[in-house]
């Protein structure tokens, strides 16, 4: 089996979007908001924009499962208040919940949180509740810096994320750790501001104990991990200054990174450098890169393509393509078994 931990519904229906920009300009003109009841997405329309994308692409590539979570740039979590956001957290979880359960076999789904600059993240429980315990979700996404590419919250080591991580544990859930959309001009969203959040998502685990205090807690670091495994020496050796134990017991126990890296050198990097139980396949198919290369004639995102060719055995391949995910994610394995799978 191959199970693709990172997916997003970058295909919803329009009318998502029409909905979500009424609400933005009803923010803006200080005007009512739009209701959750007044968008109108049918099931129909929920299956033709998947039939017709991800699940063509995963039926073409070999890939059987995907975690499916909101488009991480229609997240913005700078935008509005918590009220703003808490509702658009709703909208959009509940429509990969309904793709989730139009497609069974296909997509299992992961949840983003209403997060909002300077608001204290246990407000962000409820909903991260109502997702795994109704919905069935295996999973969240974590925003590290809901202010827009600002980074005015406090590091992900601080207390300030401890309500989220508790809820974490007790439901034995991991975070992918992923930014939005970056309202900094300095910093563009897919190119810049992703990959910067990879790297500082990870110097900030590395700088703390914060696995000590939570020794189940489990991140997913996506995009290869940004810079971390082509600087790994440069990270081992500022752990070593800072007198942290070894990275393979300070932080590979929690700390995993996906294989969304577009180039066969950067698979190979990664498979080369980070232990092979810590890499879990993912693509973001249908997400920042969609085109297609010139110097091999295969879309960019077609990761499988990669993992094919680098330097693992049948074994390790297995691993980054299937045990691996099962183990980060126990609520899906629990899933997956239960259908027999």
């Amino acid at each position: 089996m191959i199970i693709d931990v990172h997916g997003h519904y970058t295909t919803a229906p329009k009318a998502l979007e029409t909905w979500r920009a009424r609400q933005v300009e009803a923010l803006a003109a200080k005007a009512q908001a739009p209701r959750a009841v007044e968008l109108r997405i049918g099931d129909d329309e929920l299956r033709e924009s998947i039939e017709s994308n991800q699940l063509r692409l995963m039926r073409e590539r070999g890939i059987d499962v995907t975690i499916f979570s909101p488009r991480a740039s229609f997240m913005a979590h700078h935008i509005g208040d918590f009220e703003v956001s808490s509702t658009w957290a709703a909208i959009c979880n509940e429509l990969c919940y309904r793709v989730s359960r139009l497609f069974p076999d296909r997509f299992v789904p992961a949840a983003m949180l209403p997060q909002s600059p300077g608001v204290d993240p246990a407000s962000c429980i409820p909903e991260l509740v109502r997702c795994v315990e109704e919905y069935g979700n295996v999973a969240i996404n974590l925003n590290p810096d809901p202010s827009g590419g600002h980074w005015n919250s406090p590091p992900l080591f601080d207390r300030h994320w401890y309500p989220i991580y508790e809820k974490m544990v007790e439901y034995d859930i991991p975070a992918m750790i992923h930014v939005s959309t970056s309202c900094n001009a300095s910093f563009h969203t897919t190119g810049a501001h992703y990959l910067n959040a990879d790297t500082t998502a990870f110097m900030q685990c590395l700088t703390s104990d914060l696995f000590k205090a939570f020794p189940t807690l489990r991140f997913v670091i996506p995009h290869g991990g940004g810079a971390v495994p082509y600087h790994w020496g440069r990270f081992r050796g500022l752990a070593q200054e800072l007198k942290k134990p070894l990275l393979a017991d300070h932080l590979l126990h929690n700390v995993f990174f996906d294989t969304c890296v577009y180039h066969q050198p950067g698979i190979d990097l990664l498979a080369r450098v980070i232990p092979i139980d810590n890499i879990l396949f993912a693509s973001e198919m249908i997400g920042a890169v969609r085109g297609v290369d010139p110097e091999t004639g295969h879309h960019y995102d077609d990761t499988k393509r990669y993992i094919e060719a680098a330097h693992v055995d049948a074994a390790e391949r297995r691993r980054i393509y299937e045990t691996n995910a099962r183990r980060v994610y126990p609520r899906l394995d629990r899933y997956l078994k239960a259908k027999r799978r």
